[in-house]
């Protein structure tokens, strides 16, 4: 499991208004942290776009359009996660790390 891969990731159960259901998830903790716990901090796609939100990037896995939600970021054990879809470019991965840190500070 490697940072900037989507993933399948079952997010239920969840609570509030955390995205809920089996979607893909892009790996955005370090490898360093991938190769030796077992847990990896990911965010949801979605397909519901919202291209006047900061928060969101817009990104294409595979022939469908959807973002990535950097505000719905959180921390998921690796038994969540299915089956790779894809892996970020690198200016896709470049993107998400300005909104992340734009989001959450250096």
């Amino acid at each position: 499991m490697k940072r900037y891969e989507v993933r399948r990731a079952a997010l239920d159960p969840t609570r509030g208004a955390e995205m809920a259901k089996t979607r893909p998830v892009v790996i955005v903790s370090l490898d360093a942290l991938n190769e030796r716990l077992e847990t990896v901090t990911v965010c949801p796609l979605t397909t519901q776009i919202h291209p006047a939100w900061r928060t969101r990037l817009a990104v294409r896995v595979g022939r469908r359009h959807a973002e990535i939600a950097v505000d719905q970021i959180r921390t998921i054990s690796k038994s969540r996660l299915g089956r790779k879809l894809a892996t970020l470019s690198e200016g896709e991965a470049s993107a998400l790390r300005r909104v992340v840190t734009e989001m959450y500070g250096e």
